[in-house]
């Protein structure tokens, strides 16, 4: 086993660039904390990233998908991360990825970490940002329209993996967990940001107001497994009661499960939107147990949603999620 030191100042993609491509030997990278401004490839596997301090040790960047490119397009989405993790066995801990890009309506979508490989755990990690926060990848097979996917995995192919977010705080306001990845999310602090200005949320023709999507799977058809929260905390900051929604769907094929979460009362009643696509009310997966606080109520849930019995919920857990992947 190799272990590396990074401080403020260092590059963290010239040290990968010193890891072959293919490494197969466990190498630990320890950042100590700071800032590190960098835009971020870990497309090496068997690597564990270790941070001195979650809150004081800051990966952080501010693309966005609006920005102009030299050739006249638009960045996108896909281009806009800051940190891309295209690789499997890669395990970050106790550290901050962030993009600092705002506001969400003129910079668009924002990623902070896209992350697409197998065996993926995120240990006391926070991600913090605004519009599509984390990116579980792969992408859907095909965009919805031309150029939609533009980016670095745009013609790579679709393979679900595994990831495993593990106490970790995400905090966002539009999609802002999203993606086909089967990912297991537990004991983690997810929380909403209101995206809208002040006078549109006192203005009447837009009530109730809607804040926030927490999540918005495109689970592939036959996955088994989209997202699991388990004994989450779920919250909002400075969002009117019942104007966030749990998930709604990106592809019709959406799974997404919360287990024993707490719920403030931000939630809406309905709990999860459709995205006007009434075809996914009959392909969705949107289920819950046990759930606790004023957001967590079942009445007057969406009626494609569901309440899990007690050995559905049972039968859910890290093992037998990852053991069962396709």
């Amino acid at each position: 086993m190799k272990t590396f030191y990074l401080h403020p100042g260092d590059s963290i993609n010239e040290l990968l660039r010193q890891i072959p491509t293919d490494n197969q030997e466990e190498i630990h990278i320890r950042l100590s904390r700071g800032v590190y401004r960098e835009k971020v490839v870990i497309d090496r596997p068997h690597l564990h990233f270790f941070g001195e301090d979650a809150q004081k040790t800051v990966i952080t960047y501010d693309d966005y998908a609006t920005a102009p490119m030299p050739d006249g397009s638009k960045r996108g989405t896909f281009r806009s991360y800051t940190v891309l993790l295209d690789a499997s066995f890669v395990t970050m801990e106790n550290l901050t990825i962030e993009n600092t890009a705002a506001p969400r309506k003129k910079v668009g979508q924002a990623i902070a970490l896209y992350a697409d490989g197998d065996r993926l755990h995120f240990k006391n990690c926070r991600l913090l940002g605004n519009q599509d926060t984390l990116f579980t990848g792969p992408l859907p097979p095909a965009p919805k329209q031309a150029g939609g996917f533009t980016g670095p995995k745009e013609f790579a192919p679709r393979q679900n993996g595994r990831q495993f977010y593990e106490n970790c705080y995400i905090c966002g306001d539009i999609d802002f967990i999203f993606g086909s990845a089967t990912a297991y999310f537990l004991n983690c602090h997810i929380e909403a940001k209101n995206n809208l200005p002040p006078e549109e949320l006192e203005s009447p023709e837009n009530r109730p107001p809607v804040c926030s999507y927490l999540t918005a799977a495109s689970t592939p058809e036959g996955q088994r497994f989209g997202y699991v929260f388990d004994r989450c905390r779920i919250t909002a900051k400075d969002c009117p009661p019942g104007s966030v929604y749990l998930g709604r769907p990106w592809r019709i094929w959406a799974k997404t499960v919360f287990l024993n979460c707490s719920m403030d009362e931000s939630i809406h009643p309905a709990g999860f939107h459709d995205w006007n696509k009434p075809e996914s009310h009959e392909t969705v997966f949107y289920g819950e147990y046990g759930c606790t606080g004023p957001g967590s109520a079942l009445e007057g849930r969406a009626p494609f949603a569901r309440s899990l019995t007690a050995g559905e919920a049972a039968s859910i857990t890290p093992e037998t999620v990852f053991e069962r992947l396709d």
